[in-house]
């Protein structure tokens, strides 16, 4: 049986609202493995997490020492991640908006993180620009999302197939970046109730030049 689809980009926010006030943590609350394994590559810094949700990676990025600031629309999954991040003795800065109001401040950021941030893909496009003038020199872009071919597994992930990514699409939209790290591949992921059992997953580690 396949995963209750994530509510659609451009719906009502009460929809992520009521999502993210059921008991217990939709998406768990141990950091994705791809970024907990890349994570330490990101320098000392500040960090930004876009679509964060209850904010699972925000708090592990805390742990590690780093100033974070959690992006999502819905305030109702943010105060769980501040929530979590009380819970585990870490400060942590969230902001209640919608991405598409979000100005990603230029040359702030030593990290940006899109874990299974799925957002239309002229929105995603106009992010990404932003992504690329709003890493310092030597930052780093950590995303993780569903490909096309995840919709064969209905393991979790938007049913829209222009909200998901590949390998092709991110090289063209993130050209200004060096990539580290870019891959599709097939994972089983268990990520709460929402992201459970075999997945397509495309994988980036981009990084800004210094110069």
């Amino acid at each position: 049986m396949s995963d209750p689809p994530e509510p659609p980009s451009g719906s009502n926010p009460a929809n992520w609202d009521t999502r993210f006030a059921e008991p217990g943590y939709a998406y768990g609350t141990e950091p994705n493995d791809f970024l907990a394994a890349v994570a330490l590559e990101i320098p000392d810094g500040p960090v930004l997490c876009l679509a964060e949700g209850q904010g699972r990676n925000a708090v592990h990025l805390a742990s590690l020492g780093h100033p974070v600031t959690a992006v999502d629309r819905s305030a109702v999954g943010l105060a769980r991640a501040a929530e979590l991040a009380r819970e585990r003795g870490v400060p942590l800065t969230t902001i209640a908006t919608d991405l598409a109001d979000y100005p990603v401040e230029p040359d702030r950021w030593a990290a940006i993180v899109a874990i299974f941030a799925h957002v239309p893909s002229a929105l995603r496009r106009r992010i990404h620009r932003q992504v690329e003038r709003g890493l310092q020199p030597g930052g780093y872009y950590v995303l993780e999302a569903y490909t096309p071919r995840q919709l064969a597994f209905g393991t979790g992930g938007p049913r829209d197939p222009d909200r998901l990514m590949t390998l092709a699409g991110l090289r063209e939209e993130l050209g200004a970046l060096e990539l580290v790290i870019g891959r599709e591949v097939e994972r089983d992921i268990r990520e709460g109730r929402y992201h459970t059992g075999r997945s397509a997953v495309v994988q980036i580690l981009a990084r800004r030049p210094q110069s």
